[in-house]
């Protein structure tokens, strides 16, 4: 079974994450955008018995982040979790985007992901 591993930019965070994630997604909507100070959020979800944390994380309308060094990491609830996937100890990752959401919202120098499923909002 895969593991893949990542932490917070301090290292007092870390995460490990087993097998395969569900989804994988790119994110253009505005919370993203101001949540990641960048153009778009890269994650995936995967489920929440196949992920783990160590250290102490704070958390902000439902997203957890590092309290010393503020690098944005992760939601999760009893069923799921979501990682950044910039957090992770692999780059480039072994990951790529299946879907785009909120893409009426993309900046219009990026192109869609060859490949990915596009949506104007949210999933549905």
């Amino acid at each position: 079974m895969t593991t893949l591993t990542g932490s917070c930019k301090c290292g007092n965070v870390r995460v490990a994450l087993r097998g395969n994630p569900v989804r994988i997604g790119i994110c253009h909507c505005t919370d993203c955008r101001q949540e990641s100070g960048s153009a778009f959020t890269f994650f995936a979800v995967w489920p929440a018995a196949e992920f783990e944390s160590q250290g102490e994380t704070r958390e902000f309308a439902g997203r957890r982040f590092c309290p010393n060094c503020g690098s944005r990491l992760f939601s999760a609830n009893e069923d799921e979790a979501e990682i950044k996937l910039g957090i992770l100890t692999e780059a480039p990752t072994p990951l790529a985007p299946t879907y785009e959401l909120w893409i009426k919202r993309r900046e219009k120098w990026l192109r869609p992901i060859e490949g990915a499923e596009q949506y104007l909002e949210d999933r549905t």
